[in-house]
Protein backbone atom coordinates (compact mmCIF):
# COMPACT_ATOMS: atom_id res chain seq x y z
CA UNK A 1 0.00 0.00 0.00
CA UNK A 2 1.74 3.20 -1.04
CA UNK A 3 1.19 6.54 0.95
CA UNK A 4 0.87 10.00 -1.22
CA UNK A 5 2.33 12.17 1.76
CA UNK A 6 5.35 11.65 3.63
CA UNK A 7 3.10 11.77 6.73
CA UNK A 8 3.33 9.68 9.32
CA UNK A 9 0.08 7.88 10.35
CA UNK A 10 -2.25 10.22 12.13
CA UNK A 11 -2.33 9.84 15.59
CA UNK A 12 -5.17 11.93 18.01
CA UNK A 13 -3.74 14.70 19.94
CA UNK A 14 -4.75 15.86 23.88
CA UNK A 15 -7.68 14.40 23.59
CA UNK A 16 -9.55 17.09 22.18
CA UNK A 17 -8.75 15.36 18.73
CA UNK A 18 -10.41 12.17 17.12
CA UNK A 19 -9.00 9.83 14.08
CA UNK A 20 -11.53 9.15 11.16
CA UNK A 21 -11.13 7.04 8.98
CA UNK A 22 -13.21 7.44 5.37
CA UNK A 23 -13.05 5.06 2.48
CA UNK A 24 -11.76 2.93 1.31
CA UNK A 25 -15.50 1.70 1.24
CA UNK A 26 -17.18 4.81 0.78
CA UNK A 27 -19.41 6.68 -1.85
CA UNK A 28 -18.03 9.96 -1.79
CA UNK A 29 -14.38 9.00 -2.21
CA UNK A 30 -15.26 8.74 -5.92
CA UNK A 31 -13.37 5.18 -5.44
CA UNK A 32 -11.16 3.13 -3.26
CA UNK A 33 -9.45 6.11 -1.48
CA UNK A 34 -8.80 5.72 2.09
CA UNK A 35 -8.60 9.15 3.59
CA UNK A 36 -7.12 9.60 6.86
CA UNK A 37 -8.23 12.52 9.20
CA UNK A 38 -7.73 14.44 11.85
CA UNK A 39 -10.78 15.99 13.31
CA UNK A 40 -11.67 18.56 15.98
CA UNK A 41 -15.11 18.50 16.32
CA UNK A 42 -16.24 19.03 12.87
CA UNK A 43 -13.12 21.17 11.70
CA UNK A 44 -10.19 19.36 9.74
CA UNK A 45 -6.94 19.05 11.65
CA UNK A 46 -5.01 17.03 9.73
CA UNK A 47 -5.65 15.11 6.06
CA UNK A 48 -4.07 12.20 4.75
CA UNK A 49 -5.33 10.36 1.51
CA UNK A 50 -4.11 6.84 1.39
CA UNK A 51 -3.80 5.07 -1.79
CA UNK A 52 -2.61 1.64 -3.43
CA UNK A 53 -6.20 -0.55 -2.82
CA UNK A 54 -6.54 -0.27 -7.04
CA UNK A 55 -3.18 -1.67 -7.75
CA UNK A 56 -2.95 -3.53 -11.18
CA UNK A 57 0.34 -3.61 -12.07
CA UNK A 58 -0.44 -2.77 -15.92
CA UNK A 59 3.04 -0.66 -15.94
CA UNK A 60 4.90 -3.65 -15.82
CA UNK A 61 2.60 -5.88 -17.41
CA UNK A 62 3.13 -3.51 -20.81
CA UNK A 63 6.88 -4.81 -20.63
CA UNK A 64 5.53 -8.42 -21.70
CA UNK A 65 3.30 -7.20 -24.69
CA UNK A 66 3.72 -6.37 -28.16
CA UNK A 67 3.44 -2.82 -28.68
CA UNK A 68 0.37 -2.71 -30.12
CA UNK A 69 -1.20 -5.29 -27.19
CA UNK A 70 -0.34 -2.44 -24.79
CA UNK A 71 -3.70 -0.33 -26.55
CA UNK A 72 -6.32 -2.31 -24.62
CA UNK A 73 -3.85 -2.31 -21.27
CA UNK A 74 -4.34 1.48 -21.27
CA UNK A 75 -7.85 1.40 -21.88
CA UNK A 76 -7.81 0.37 -17.89
CA UNK A 77 -5.65 2.86 -16.70
CA UNK A 78 -8.82 5.68 -16.16
CA UNK A 79 -11.75 3.87 -17.30
CA UNK A 80 -13.70 7.32 -17.75
CA UNK A 81 -11.43 8.27 -20.95
CA UNK A 82 -9.94 5.11 -22.21
CA UNK A 83 -9.86 6.60 -25.68
CA UNK A 84 -7.46 9.74 -24.49
CA UNK A 85 -5.11 6.90 -22.64
CA UNK A 86 -5.56 5.10 -26.40
CA UNK A 87 -3.79 8.79 -27.49
CA UNK A 88 -1.38 9.31 -25.80
CA UNK A 89 0.34 5.88 -26.13
CA UNK A 90 0.20 5.84 -29.82
CA UNK A 91 1.02 9.29 -30.11
CA UNK A 92 4.24 8.42 -27.78
CA UNK A 93 5.07 5.21 -30.08
CA UNK A 94 4.47 6.82 -33.31
CA UNK A 95 6.56 9.31 -32.43
CA UNK A 96 9.64 6.79 -31.65
CA UNK A 97 8.76 5.23 -35.22
CA UNK A 98 8.63 8.80 -36.79
CA UNK A 99 5.38 7.92 -38.49
CA UNK A 100 2.93 10.58 -40.25
CA UNK A 101 -1.02 9.95 -39.56
CA UNK A 102 -3.29 10.89 -41.98
CA UNK A 103 -5.65 13.75 -41.65
CA UNK A 104 -8.74 11.74 -41.35
CA UNK A 105 -7.61 9.32 -38.23
CA UNK A 106 -6.33 12.65 -36.45
CA UNK A 107 -9.70 14.80 -36.48
CA UNK A 108 -11.24 11.36 -35.64
CA UNK A 109 -9.07 11.08 -32.83
CA UNK A 110 -9.39 14.80 -31.96
CA UNK A 111 -13.63 14.26 -32.29
CA UNK A 112 -13.60 10.84 -30.20
CA UNK A 113 -11.65 12.55 -27.56
CA UNK A 114 -13.65 15.25 -26.92
CA UNK A 115 -16.62 13.55 -27.07
CA UNK A 116 -14.78 11.41 -24.09
CA UNK A 117 -14.11 14.40 -22.20
CA UNK A 118 -17.96 15.39 -22.56
CA UNK A 119 -18.20 11.53 -21.46
CA UNK A 120 -16.05 12.05 -18.39
CA UNK A 121 -17.15 15.46 -16.80
CA UNK A 122 -20.92 14.12 -17.22
CA UNK A 123 -20.19 10.98 -14.70
CA UNK A 124 -17.67 13.73 -12.44
CA UNK A 125 -20.80 16.60 -12.67
CA UNK A 126 -23.48 13.52 -11.72
CA UNK A 127 -21.69 12.18 -9.30
CA UNK A 128 -19.88 15.22 -7.55
CA UNK A 129 -23.53 16.69 -7.89
CA UNK A 130 -24.90 13.92 -5.80
CA UNK A 131 -22.27 13.70 -3.13
CA UNK A 132 -23.60 17.59 -1.94
CA UNK A 133 -27.22 16.41 -2.10
CA UNK A 134 -28.57 16.93 -5.63
CA UNK A 135 -29.73 13.27 -7.38
CA UNK A 136 -31.39 14.92 -10.61
CA UNK A 137 -28.57 16.44 -11.67
CA UNK A 138 -27.06 12.51 -11.86
CA UNK A 139 -29.92 11.43 -13.79
CA UNK A 140 -29.60 14.24 -16.24
CA UNK A 141 -25.88 13.71 -16.87
CA UNK A 142 -26.26 9.80 -17.59
CA UNK A 143 -29.57 10.30 -19.97
CA UNK A 144 -26.31 12.06 -22.20
CA UNK A 145 -24.07 10.03 -20.92
CA UNK A 146 -25.90 7.10 -22.46
CA UNK A 147 -26.18 9.01 -25.82
CA UNK A 148 -21.85 9.05 -26.06
CA UNK A 149 -21.93 5.45 -25.00
CA UNK A 150 -23.89 4.34 -27.95
CA UNK A 151 -21.83 6.43 -30.45
CA UNK A 152 -18.46 5.01 -28.85
CA UNK A 153 -20.05 1.22 -29.15
CA UNK A 154 -21.38 2.39 -32.52
CA UNK A 155 -17.05 3.35 -33.74
CA UNK A 156 -16.38 0.37 -31.77
CA UNK A 157 -18.00 -2.26 -31.01
CA UNK A 158 -17.58 -1.10 -27.26
CA UNK A 159 -19.05 1.08 -25.00
CA UNK A 160 -16.08 1.55 -22.15
CA UNK A 161 -13.22 -0.06 -22.90
CA UNK A 162 -13.10 1.16 -26.92
CA UNK A 163 -9.60 0.68 -27.69
CA UNK A 164 -10.22 2.46 -31.27
CA UNK A 165 -6.80 3.82 -31.38
CA UNK A 166 -4.05 1.82 -33.65
CA UNK A 167 -0.13 2.47 -33.49
CA UNK A 168 -0.23 4.18 -37.27
CA UNK A 169 -4.21 5.28 -37.31
CA UNK A 170 -7.71 3.70 -36.50
CA UNK A 171 -9.06 0.40 -35.89
CA UNK A 172 -11.83 0.54 -38.10
CA UNK A 173 -13.37 2.56 -40.73
CA UNK A 174 -16.48 4.68 -39.17
CA UNK A 175 -19.67 2.83 -39.68
CA UNK A 176 -22.58 4.38 -42.37
CA UNK A 177 -24.42 6.70 -40.03
CA UNK A 178 -22.13 7.59 -37.68
CA UNK A 179 -21.24 10.90 -38.21
CA UNK A 180 -25.14 11.75 -38.96
CA UNK A 181 -25.97 10.33 -35.56
CA UNK A 182 -22.50 12.20 -33.96
CA UNK A 183 -24.19 15.82 -35.56
CA UNK A 184 -27.63 15.37 -33.89
CA UNK A 185 -26.28 14.50 -30.35
CA UNK A 186 -23.88 17.30 -31.03
CA UNK A 187 -26.85 19.53 -31.99
CA UNK A 188 -29.24 18.87 -28.55
CA UNK A 189 -26.31 18.97 -26.42
CA UNK A 190 -25.81 22.43 -25.49
CA UNK A 191 -29.64 22.81 -24.52
CA UNK A 192 -28.77 19.55 -22.13
CA UNK A 193 -25.98 21.83 -20.46
CA UNK A 194 -28.13 24.96 -19.99
CA UNK A 195 -30.18 22.52 -17.95
CA UNK A 196 -27.38 21.44 -15.79
CA UNK A 197 -26.72 25.24 -15.44
CA UNK A 198 -30.36 25.96 -14.85
CA UNK A 199 -30.21 23.05 -11.71
CA UNK A 200 -27.03 24.36 -10.20
CA UNK A 201 -25.43 27.28 -11.24
CA UNK A 202 -27.07 29.84 -9.77
CA UNK A 203 -28.54 27.64 -7.04
CA UNK A 204 -28.48 29.25 -3.17
CA UNK A 205 -27.92 25.80 -1.90
CA UNK A 206 -25.31 24.69 -4.18
CA UNK A 207 -23.61 27.99 -3.98
CA UNK A 208 -23.12 27.98 -0.25
CA UNK A 209 -21.78 24.45 -0.49
CA UNK A 210 -19.04 25.13 -3.06
CA UNK A 211 -18.53 29.33 -2.97
CA UNK A 212 -14.93 29.59 -1.01
CA UNK A 213 -15.04 26.30 -0.07
CA UNK A 214 -11.85 24.50 -0.35
CA UNK A 215 -9.71 27.39 -1.98
CA UNK A 216 -6.24 26.56 -3.63
CA UNK A 217 -3.62 29.04 -4.50
CA UNK A 218 -1.94 29.13 -7.86
CA UNK A 219 1.02 29.00 -6.74
CA UNK A 220 0.39 26.32 -4.60
CA UNK A 221 -1.52 24.65 -7.64
CA UNK A 222 1.44 25.04 -9.74
CA UNK A 223 4.41 24.04 -6.62
CA UNK A 224 1.86 20.83 -6.12
CA UNK A 225 2.10 19.86 -10.06
CA UNK A 226 -1.94 20.09 -10.75
CA UNK A 227 -3.38 20.27 -14.02
CA UNK A 228 -6.49 20.53 -16.06
CA UNK A 229 -9.55 22.15 -14.78
CA UNK A 230 -7.84 22.04 -10.69
CA UNK A 231 -4.97 24.57 -12.23
CA UNK A 232 -7.22 26.44 -14.32
CA UNK A 233 -10.00 26.70 -11.59
CA UNK A 234 -6.92 28.65 -10.15
CA UNK A 235 -6.35 31.10 -12.28
CA UNK A 236 -3.48 29.51 -14.00
CA UNK A 237 -4.31 29.67 -18.31
CA UNK A 238 -2.41 26.22 -19.26
CA UNK A 239 -3.96 23.61 -21.78
CA UNK A 240 -2.02 21.00 -23.72
CA UNK A 241 -4.40 20.84 -26.07
CA UNK A 242 -3.95 24.68 -26.92
CA UNK A 243 -0.23 25.23 -25.65
CA UNK A 244 1.62 22.08 -26.64
CA UNK A 245 -0.87 20.66 -29.89
CA UNK A 246 -0.84 17.10 -30.75
CA UNK A 247 -3.11 15.23 -33.52
CA UNK A 248 -4.14 18.29 -35.76
CA UNK A 249 -5.41 20.15 -32.29
CA UNK A 250 -4.05 23.54 -34.06
CA UNK A 251 -6.35 23.26 -36.67
CA UNK A 252 -9.50 23.67 -33.90
CA UNK A 253 -10.54 27.13 -32.59
CA UNK A 254 -11.68 26.62 -28.85
CA UNK A 255 -11.28 28.76 -25.68
CA UNK A 256 -9.91 27.55 -22.72
CA UNK A 257 -12.41 28.30 -19.41
CA UNK A 258 -10.49 29.75 -16.57
CA UNK A 259 -11.48 30.80 -12.95
CA UNK A 260 -9.94 32.78 -10.49
CA UNK A 261 -11.26 31.89 -6.99
CA UNK A 262 -9.74 28.72 -6.41
CA UNK A 263 -12.43 27.02 -4.85
CA UNK A 264 -14.87 24.26 -5.18
CA UNK A 265 -17.12 26.72 -7.61
CA UNK A 266 -14.46 27.69 -9.64
CA UNK A 267 -13.78 23.87 -10.77
CA UNK A 268 -17.40 23.56 -11.38
CA UNK A 269 -17.61 26.10 -14.13
CA UNK A 270 -14.32 25.53 -15.49
CA UNK A 271 -15.52 21.75 -16.09
CA UNK A 272 -19.00 22.83 -17.36
CA UNK A 273 -17.76 25.49 -19.92
CA UNK A 274 -15.30 22.77 -20.96
CA UNK A 275 -18.11 20.44 -22.23
CA UNK A 276 -19.62 23.47 -24.03
CA UNK A 277 -16.10 24.30 -25.57
CA UNK A 278 -15.58 20.26 -26.38
CA UNK A 279 -19.26 19.85 -28.23
CA UNK A 280 -17.68 22.75 -30.22
CA UNK A 281 -14.73 21.19 -31.16
CA UNK A 282 -16.92 18.19 -32.21
CA UNK A 283 -19.14 20.31 -34.36
CA UNK A 284 -15.41 21.34 -36.03
CA UNK A 285 -14.41 18.26 -36.72
CA UNK A 286 -17.84 17.15 -38.00
CA UNK A 287 -18.00 19.77 -40.67
CA UNK A 288 -14.16 19.68 -41.35
CA UNK A 289 -13.89 15.99 -41.50
CA UNK A 290 -11.27 15.39 -44.46
CA UNK A 291 -11.33 12.34 -46.91
CA UNK A 292 -8.75 9.64 -47.39
CA UNK A 293 -7.44 6.49 -45.28
CA UNK A 294 -7.31 6.34 -42.09
CA UNK A 295 -4.44 4.33 -41.15
CA UNK A 296 -0.64 5.74 -42.16
CA UNK A 297 0.97 3.71 -44.88
CA UNK A 298 3.42 1.62 -42.96
CA UNK A 299 3.10 -1.82 -43.94
CA UNK A 300 5.61 -3.57 -40.98
CA UNK A 301 3.14 -2.07 -38.75
CA UNK A 302 -0.26 -1.59 -39.40
CA UNK A 303 -1.95 -4.13 -41.72
CA UNK A 304 -2.82 -2.80 -45.04
CA UNK A 305 -6.57 -2.07 -46.38
CA UNK A 306 -7.54 -5.50 -48.07
CA UNK A 307 -7.81 -4.12 -51.66
CA UNK A 308 -3.84 -3.32 -51.37
CA UNK A 309 -4.07 -7.01 -50.92
CA UNK A 310 -3.16 -9.63 -53.38
CA UNK A 311 -5.33 -12.40 -51.93
CA UNK A 312 -7.34 -13.03 -48.99
CA UNK A 313 -4.74 -15.47 -47.22
CA UNK A 314 -2.46 -13.21 -48.45
CA UNK A 315 -3.73 -10.87 -45.81
CA UNK A 316 -4.53 -13.59 -43.47
CA UNK A 317 -0.71 -14.42 -42.64
CA UNK A 318 -0.01 -10.75 -42.77
CA UNK A 319 -2.46 -10.33 -39.89
CA UNK A 320 -1.12 -13.31 -38.17
CA UNK A 321 2.52 -12.15 -38.46
CA UNK A 322 1.51 -8.79 -37.11
CA UNK A 323 0.02 -10.40 -34.39
CA UNK A 324 2.20 -13.02 -33.38
CA UNK A 325 5.76 -11.64 -33.86
CA UNK A 326 4.82 -7.74 -33.49
CA UNK A 327 7.10 -5.48 -34.58
CA UNK A 328 10.10 -3.97 -33.67
CA UNK A 329 10.44 0.11 -32.63
CA UNK A 330 13.71 1.68 -32.72
CA UNK A 331 15.84 2.44 -29.44
CA UNK A 332 15.01 5.07 -27.69
CA UNK A 333 12.75 7.50 -25.26
CA UNK A 334 9.79 9.63 -25.64
CA UNK A 335 7.33 11.55 -23.47
CA UNK A 336 3.82 12.55 -25.08
CA UNK A 337 1.40 14.46 -22.82
CA UNK A 338 -1.98 15.22 -23.17
CA UNK A 339 -4.70 17.20 -21.73
CA UNK A 340 -7.26 14.15 -19.72
CA UNK A 341 -10.10 15.32 -18.55
CA UNK A 342 -8.20 15.61 -15.16
CA UNK A 343 -5.30 17.37 -16.71
CA UNK A 344 -1.79 16.25 -18.12
CA UNK A 345 -1.88 12.82 -18.74
CA UNK A 346 1.88 11.53 -19.94
CA UNK A 347 2.91 8.00 -21.13
CA UNK A 348 7.16 7.65 -21.02
CA UNK A 349 7.78 5.12 -23.36
CA UNK A 350 11.23 3.07 -23.78
CA UNK A 351 12.54 1.15 -26.90
CA UNK A 352 15.38 -1.39 -26.73
CA UNK A 353 15.06 -2.17 -30.31
CA UNK A 354 12.35 -5.50 -29.96
CA UNK A 355 8.91 -5.83 -30.45
CA UNK A 356 8.11 -5.33 -26.46
CA UNK A 357 8.39 -1.65 -24.96
CA UNK A 358 11.17 -2.12 -22.41
CA UNK A 359 9.27 0.62 -20.34
CA UNK A 360 5.84 2.23 -20.63
CA UNK A 361 5.64 4.49 -17.35
CA UNK A 362 2.26 6.76 -16.95
CA UNK A 363 1.95 10.28 -15.36
CA UNK A 364 -1.22 10.41 -14.14
CA UNK A 365 -3.03 13.65 -13.15
CA UNK A 366 -4.90 12.77 -10.36
CA UNK A 367 -2.12 11.69 -8.92
CA UNK A 368 -0.65 15.40 -8.88
CA UNK A 369 -4.64 16.71 -8.20
CA UNK A 370 -5.04 14.79 -5.08
CA UNK A 371 -1.25 16.34 -3.43
CA UNK A 372 -3.38 19.27 -3.10
CA UNK A 373 -6.23 17.96 -0.45
CA UNK A 374 -4.59 18.52 2.46
CA UNK A 375 -4.51 22.40 1.28
CA UNK A 376 -7.96 22.68 0.36
CA UNK A 377 -9.24 21.20 3.60
CA UNK A 378 -7.28 21.24 6.67
CA UNK A 379 -8.90 24.22 8.74
CA UNK A 380 -12.23 23.54 6.63
CA UNK A 381 -15.16 21.50 7.93
CA UNK A 382 -15.47 17.82 7.99
CA UNK A 383 -18.72 18.36 4.93
CA UNK A 384 -16.31 20.36 3.16
CA UNK A 385 -13.67 17.18 2.76
CA UNK A 386 -16.41 15.66 0.35
CA UNK A 387 -17.02 18.47 -2.04
CA UNK A 388 -13.22 19.01 -2.87
CA UNK A 389 -12.64 15.18 -3.54
CA UNK A 390 -15.91 15.83 -5.85
CA UNK A 391 -13.90 19.06 -7.25
CA UNK A 392 -10.51 17.22 -8.24
CA UNK A 393 -12.50 14.77 -9.68
CA UNK A 394 -10.14 11.71 -9.19
CA UNK A 395 -10.05 8.48 -10.82
CA UNK A 396 -8.07 5.61 -8.73
CA UNK A 397 -7.61 3.39 -11.59
CA UNK A 398 -5.43 6.06 -13.01
CA UNK A 399 -3.74 6.96 -9.37
CA UNK A 400 -2.86 3.21 -9.10
CA UNK A 401 -2.42 1.46 -11.93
Amino acid sequence: MAHLTTMPELEPGQDRTMILNMGPQHPSTHGVLRVILEIDGENVVRIMPDIGYLHTGIEKTCEAKFYQQVVPLTDRIDYLCPLTNNLCYVLAVEKLLGLEIPPKAQWMRVMLNELTRINSHLVWLGTHAMDIGALTVFLYCFREREDILRLFEAVSGQRMMTSYFRIGGLALEPPLGFFEQTGKFADRFPAKVDEYENLLTGNPIWMMRTKGVAKLAAEDAIALGASGPTLRGSGVDFDLRRDMPYSGYENFKFRVPVAQDGDVFSRYMCRVRELRESIGIVQQALQGMPEGPIKADAPRVVLPDREKMKTQMEALIYHFKIITEGFAVPEGEVYQAVESPRGEMGYYVVSDGTAKPYRVHMRAACLANMQTLPKMCEGRLLADVIAAIGSIDIVLGEIDR
